[in-house]
């Protein structure tokens, strides 16, 4: 096991006591898999552009994508549930999406839900008994019908990974937190557009509204 209990600690959380192990009841888990989309795969025309990016493209094709598959696996030999959440709009002209999709700069998308670029990417394509929620805003939660779903499944904690750490997972984290769910934060299987964004927000949200951990941790929470 990674050292979880005392790792990505911000200011707040220095000096807190060690926080309990973390035992995860399969059948009353879920494992939240968030915005893994081909839009976010594709090389910019643009070559400056393509470069300030290569370092995502690279942890997401090294890193986040194998290692997400091997995460839902594992999860799913155990019985736990599969969730995917995607960000796309329902109109082809985008007027459904939040405003933070619609303003001008990274942020603004328009990915209309049967788009090639709002699929899930093809290595983590869903299966059939699997969740798909489609979201017009950062949070899972908030834009769409998740709660009322894990709810109704007798979800009591939350499995996270994805992108972008300090964007939709973040966003969907506080939210699940917020409902009282539990929530652990896979890092290894989560990106943001830099390291730097990625660690800063980890630091931001481990202790509070989750617990951030290894991808190897998870499979001994669910032994």
């Amino acid at each position: 096991m990674s050292d979880w209990k005392h790792a990505y600690r911000s200011f707040y959380y220095e000096t807190a006591d060690e926080p309990e192990d973390i035992r995860l009841d399969p059948a009353r888990t879920a494992l939240l898999v968030i915005d893994i989309q081909n839009t976010y795969m594709e090389v910019d025309p643009d070559p400056v552009e393509a470069e300030r990016w290569a370092a995502f493209r690279r942890r997401m094709n090294d890193q986040v994508i194998p290692g997400t598959g091997e995460l839902i696996a594992a999860c799913r030999e155990r019985g736990v549930e599969i969730i995917f959440a995607r960000i796309a709009c329902l109109k082809p002209d985008g007027r459904d999406r939040s405003l933070s999709q619609k303003k001008p700069g990274f942020n603004y998308l328009l990915l209309p839900k049967d788009r090639h670029d709002s699929q899930i990417v093809p290595e983590l394509t869903p299966q059939q008994d699997d969740i798909v929620v489609v979201k017009t805003t950062d949070s899972a939660l908030t834009g769409t019908n998740l709660r009322l779903v894990l709810r109704n499944m007798e979800i009591s904690d939350v499995i996270v990974a994805g992108i972008f750490t300090d964007q939709c997972v973040s966003s969907t984290v506080r939210s699940l937190a917020d409902e009282s769910f539990g929530v652990v934060v896979v890092e290894d299987c989560c990106a943001a557009a830099t390291d730097e964004l990625h660690l800063n927000e980890l630091r931001s949200i481990n202790m509070i509204y989750c617990h951030v951990v290894q991808s190897e941790d998870v499979r001994d929470f669910l032994a």
